[in-house]
């Protein structure tokens, strides 16, 4: 299985970390991965802030960098679902997968070697509970699931905590905390103050720019309480 990882801009830039631990962790898993050295950024500011046409350049080079793998594998939730959902090429958008949509619906993990003697509290990005489905939604009468927390119950020692009000919005929301300042930040509070509640030693989830944002409140207030991405637990050997 020749599988590409697909790094978004502000994990290559802030969070490089959490492409190596997806690299290592896909090879781990049996992957033949390959990390296309020309990738830039998939187009989803561009597109959220209104100026889809501004993507063509973003959607050809992505093209370019990506078609003729079996799979296209990244560890953000609201980067894929753009691809998803606007990528020009069918091809590409029926081979581009979120990281642990791709471990447990394509490689169906059932174990890993994972050690993480922590309590971490788990946000469910928006993004990836509601446009990718990796977990249920209270709004909606269904059967509750979470693909992080099936992923997460693999790994040895860890304690996961849920806040009290477990889908809701971190309010990073892209360019919205940018325009929105105010109440952003205001929504980061919130949702520190709930797994901050639970004395939670980290803040896990699958999204680095909801991580981010929650981690500049966090060093604001002084806090010890650090963020990871999902994949750096995983691959915490």
């Amino acid at each position: 299985m020749r599988v590409a990882l697909f790094v978004p801009c502000y994990i290559d830039q802030f969070y490089p970390q959490v492409a190596v631990a997806s690299l290592e962790l896909l090879e781990k898993l049996g992957c033949e991965v390959i990390v296309p050295t020309d990738q830039t950024c998939c187009g989803q500011p561009m597109a959220n802030s209104g100026f889809a046409s501004s993507t063509e350049g973003c959607d050809a080079n992505f093209t370019q960098n990506f078609e003729g793998f079996d799979y296209i594998v990244g560890p953000s939730g609201s980067c894929v679902l753009h691809l998803k959902e606007h990528h020009p090429s069918e091809k590409i958008r029926n081979s581009v997968y979120e990281i642990c949509e791709f471990l447990t619906d394509v490689l169906k993990v059932s174990a890993l070697s994972a050690t993480f003697p922590h309590r971490v509290g788990l946000h469910q990005s928006c993004h990836g509970q509601r446009g990718l489905r990796l977990s249920s939604m209270s709004e909606r009468n269904e059967k509750p699931y979470s693909k992080l927390e099936d992923l997460l119950s693999l790994v040895k020692g860890i304690e996961v905590v849920m806040p009290e009000r477990e889908d809701e919005c971190c309010g990073f929301g892209g360019t919205f905390c940018v325009t929105e300042e105010a109440v952003s930040v205001k929504m980061g509070q919130d949702r520190i103050k709930e797994h901050a509640a639970n004395a939670v030693d980290y803040i896990v989830g699958a999204d680095t720019s909801c991580l981010m944002h929650m981690e500049g409140i966090l060093r604001r207030q002084g806090s010890k309480v650090q963020v990871k991405h999902i994949v750096e637990i995983l691959n915490h050997a």
